[in-house]
């Protein structure tokens, strides 16, 4: 039996950023929250109440409350949740408040929440108990609220332009659409071993195949490989195709879309990224992959022995490395570092990249994109190969080349054989994208549960306080 009071039902009506926005005096209220401040004057209280849109101050009365109420009131901690009944007024100070007449503590807290001035500081117990963090600080809190009205402006952004939301297995026979380590899991049932999916490309494909000419999925990837303050081995994509498109119209999808995002949460075409202030104006700077290397380092990488330049340019690589890894640790190292306005880089090396379609002037170059800004990977996109001969010996070329151990997916193959429209297909990283719009260095600080390594010791029992 517990020792604490958890109240039953009670439904506030009003919010209290509503109440602050829509002020009344005398109106009366019904609100719930977290109470966070008290200042105690003997036969009254001051209070600071905390819900989801913002804080209130709230006045109890000994002699509104009677005597045991009143006692009880005092007797709430700091982090209590409590519904309050009342009505509106302005205090002495002007400040917004509302006089208590009735209260109900309707969760007891049995910790202690973080010191009121300094917050909740530690980064790892901030991660580890995302729920103190967001209690604790605002910005925090505004940070993921900004998440979820960017994820749905996207989702607005593209439904206006014909795109079809859809949803591709997260399970998936074979890991196919990236280059990269999946998990693994089994299913029992059917005695099979099955991946987290990596991406949904493949999937997304098979509908172009199928007749659907504009589909998007805003989708989570798992990818079993490094963390750090750019990679989570969870993560959030957005993932689209246009049937009789290709990178150019990629291109100008990602433009708007995503200085419209830059413009609905600043007003302008500039944003504040740490020191430095980032330019989103239209039309952004585009550099080829191979011109971008020669201009940064002075070696033309289409002749040069990759690990030679690597050597000379003192980038470490290990020996086990591709060829190909090499020459993209070589632009991380000389051409990401000064990617700081939007920047597209474009026409990619084929052998980098199995399933875009070679330039038809070229082809040991492929119609594809990386958008970088702020040193980072934004987007990548193709003008979407869809010649099943060719993407089948491009597919047997990347095992030979770079040792995959991986199944080609031939049902991928055969749904190529009955025809896929040209496409254009694009991903972005959503993470990141709201890393850039809010302002914030680590993915951590954008993802509400991020992977992290396990504890070194078990928490205390409930009633310890927070370290």
């Amino acid at each position: 039996m517990s020792k604490y009071v958890y109240g039953q039902r009670f439904l506030p009506k009003d919010s209290l950023e509503e109440l602050h926005a829509d002020f009344q005096e005398h109106r009366k209220v019904r609100v719930a929250g977290r109470l966070m401040t008290r200042r105690d004057m003997g036969k009254s209280t001051f209070g600071d109440l905390k819900d989801e849109s913002g804080r209130f101050q709230i006045y109890a009365k000994k002699d509104v409350l009677g005597e045991e109420n009143y006692k009880a009131f005092k007797d709430l901690s700091l982090g209590d949740i409590i519904g309050v009944e009342g009505e509106l007024f302005n205090s002495k100070t002007g400040e917004h408040t509302i006089k208590v007449e009735k209260f109900e503590q309707l969760s007891k807290i049995v910790r202690t929440l973080p010191e009121k001035w300094h917050g909740l500081k530690d980064v790892e117990t901030r991660y580890r108990q995302r729920y103190v963090d967001l209690i604790a600080n605002d910005e925090v809190r505004k940070t993921f609220k900004m998440r979820s009205r960017i994820i749905r402006e996207i989702r607005t952004f593209l439904d206006e332009r014909g795109f079809m939301e859809v949803e591709t297995p997260m399970m998936q026979p074979l890991a196919g659409g990236a280059r990269a380590k999946p998990f693994v899991t089994h299913h029992h049932t059917l005695h099979t071993d099955l991946y987290l999916r990596v991406a949904p490309e493949l999937y997304l494909k098979r509908l172009l195949v199928g007749g659907f000419e504009n589909v998007y999925e805003i989708n989570r990837n798992f990818r079993n490989e490094g963390i750090s303050v750019r990679h989570n081995p969870e993560f959030t994509m957005l993932e689209l195709y246009q049937a009789y498109a290709d990178y150019t119209d990629m291109m100008n999808i990602t433009e708007s879309m995503i200085q419209h995002l830059v413009k609905m949460l600043y007003g302008k075409d500039e944003i504040p990224y740490g020191d430095k202030v980032l330019n989103f104006k239209t039309p952004w700077k585009r550099v080829s992959f191979y011109g971008a290397l020669q201009e940064a380092t002075g070696i033309d990488f289409r002749k040069a022995n990759v690990r030679e330049a690597a050597k000379k340019l003192h980038i470490e690589c290990d020996e086990d490395m591709e060829d190909i890894d090499v020459l993209n640790e070589i632009f991380g190292e000389k051409v990401e570092k000064d990617l700081w306005d939007p920047t597209f880089v474009i026409d990619y090396p084929t052998v980098m990249t199995p399933l875009a379609k070679a330039k038809a002037e070229d082809a040991e170059l492929v119609y594809r994109f990386e958008l970088f800004v702020a040193k980072m990977e934004i987007a990548n996109a193709f003008s979407e190969l869809n010649d099943p001969s060719v993407q089948r010996q491009r597919l047997t070329d990347q095992k030979e080349l770079i040792g995959e151990s991986k199944e080609i997916d031939e049902d991928f193959l055969a749904a190529l054989e009955y025809g896929m429209p040209p496409a254009g297909g694009l991903g972005i990283g959503i993470d990141r994208l709201i890393m850039l719009l809010t302002n914030q260095v680590s993915i951590r600080d954008v993802i509400l549960f991020p992977q992290l390594k396990p504890e070194k010791k078990v928490s205390g029992p409930a009633d310890t306080e927070l370290p």
